[in-house]
């Protein structure tokens, strides 16, 4: 029996050892994805070139040199052909009415750097290919780029920069944001920054193929439910993604890295957070997802790499963690503040400082059914005797050793000795040894994912 034993475990540790190697060498050979500076492939948002030339507004036959004219002049229905440059502050105020550049970002509204630059007050308005250009500084009188107070809006290819908040959805519905470029002011500090898409009391809006920088919070929810935010990137921003109050809302394939916070959920329910990537958010908080008195929501299939905290959950209960990938991350996944019933599993936890850490006094499991399976631990002392799949040992990611290096930084450096090392195979092995923490009941053998830069090209932007 005993040797039984110890053949499976060398088997064990030798595939490991083998698994270990193979991913060492793809991570050698695609670049090591802590490296300072590491971007996805990005458009260079300082890239395009002004227009110049005294802007023209065409409505049939009617020309005018001044957009506010053309839009007094519109009848619902109406498409205001725009090219050149606008230097007026402007109000959108018939329903109904298009404007569209006659090439992509080749009009341009420059509002002098007062106040809001196009205020959309009628419905069903739709603005194609405009740049919106140079609002006014106040983040406190709330100066935007683009201010939609109207339902059924639709912004598409819009350039929105120099902006303190860059375009600002009031109390309306069904407004579509799709593949705009917002890009704030560099010299501006953070705390005067306004967000790049703020919602404010909005309904059923779609946020998608946007990319966002230089701003507070690229997208921010304020009491706004049922919106579908999908393949947006934002980078160099304090939160990547910031719900607030808002409810019954999805978060689907958006990238974001090089934040202080890639996704930061908090007080709202019922989201749905699948297939995003969040890499390098490193900052004061560096959480990849914060998820902050949240209920009833699922977080599922996301890749968290090389940030401070993969998941950092602060008393959210009821939540769905499911099939991540937390990679490299100092801490995988933390669990505080009396979270409870959180349901943790299928999830690949490889190369983290610490896999995970809870602030419990009791034992928690992170687990589904034998059948289901658990989560992969790379570090486990995983047994897979019957070939499921499953190892036929326990394994306690966070448990004495761990909390006591928590507490106790400075211990960090025996972290790997035999006696600390004895004190986790009992915990592991032995059901008899139950201290707090967090407890695996079915590791699985085999990590779900295999490279982390393989599932971001899977979700590529």
């Amino acid at each position: 029996m005993t040797e039984s034993w110890f053949l499976a475990v060398a088997v064990v540790v030798l595939g490991l050892s083998l698994a270990g190697a193979a991913v060492a060498a793809s991570d050698a050979d695609a670049g090591d994805p802590t490296v300072e500076g590491w971007t996805p492939d990005v458009p260079d948002v300082h890239a395009a070139e002004e227009p110049t030339d005294p802007g023209v507004a065409t409505i049939g036959d009617r020309e005018y040199d001044s957009l506010q004219a053309a839009l007094d002049d519109a009848e619902p229905g109406d498409t205001i052909v725009l090219e050149g440059r606008f230097e007026e502050r402007v109000t959108v105020e018939t329903p109904g009415v298009s404007l569209e550049a006659t090439t992509t970002h080749g009009a341009l509204v420059d509002g002098g750097g007062a106040g809001t630059v196009v205020n959309v007050s009628a419905d069903d308005v739709t603005l194609d290919g405009l740049w919106v250009h140079n609002s006014g500084y106040e983040r406190s009188a709330q100066d935007t780029g683009l201010l939609v107070n109207g339902s059924g809006v639709t912004l598409v290819d819009v350039r929105v920069t120099e902006v303190t908040f860059g375009i600002w959805i009031g109390e309306a519905t069904d407004v579509t944001v799709e593949n705009a470029t917002i890009v704030g002011r560099a010299e501006q500090s953070q705390s005067e920054r306004g967000n790049g898409i703020h919602l404010d009391r909005a309904e059923d809006a779609v946020l998608r193929d946007n990319h966002i920088t230089t701003v507070r919070d690229g997208i921010y929810y304020s009491w706004s439910d049922g919106v579908v935010t999908e393949r947006n990137v934002m980078w160099d921003l304090r939160y990547g993604v910031h719900y607030m109050y808002s409810d019954d809302n999805r978060l689907e394939e958006n990238v974001a890295f090089d934040n202080d916070v890639g996704f930061a959920l908090m007080v709202s329910e019922n989201l749905t957070i699948a297939n995003n990537t969040a890499v390098n958010n490193a900052g004061p908080s560096g959480q990849g997802i914060l998820v902050k008195d949240v209920d009833d929501s699922e977080i599922r299939g996301n890749a968290l790499v090389a940030n401070r905290n993969g998941l950092y959950v602060y008393n959210a209960h009821r939540n769905l963690f499911a099939d991540n990938l937390l990679l490299e991350n100092e801490v995988g996944m933390h669990v505080t503040a009396g979270s409870s019933d959180e349901h943790v599993v299928g999830n690949s936890f490889i190369g983290n400082g610490q896999a995970a850490h809870a602030t419990t006094n009791s034992q928690v499991a992170w687990n589904g059914t034998a059948a289901e399976g658990g989560n992969y631990w790379a570090d486990a002392r995983a047994i897979d005797l019957d070939g499921d799949g499953t190892s036929e040992i326990r394994h306690q990611p966070a448990g004495t050793v761990e909390r006591l290096v928590h507490e106790n930084p400075q211990a960090r450096a025996f972290a790997a000795s035999p006696a600390f090392d004895a004190v986790r195979l009992a915990e592991s092995s032995f059901p008899v040894v139950e201290s707090p923490g967090v407890v695996d009941h079915h590791p699985r053998a085999d990590p779900p994912h295999e490279d982390w830069r393989t599932y971001y090209e899977h979700h590529d932007h």
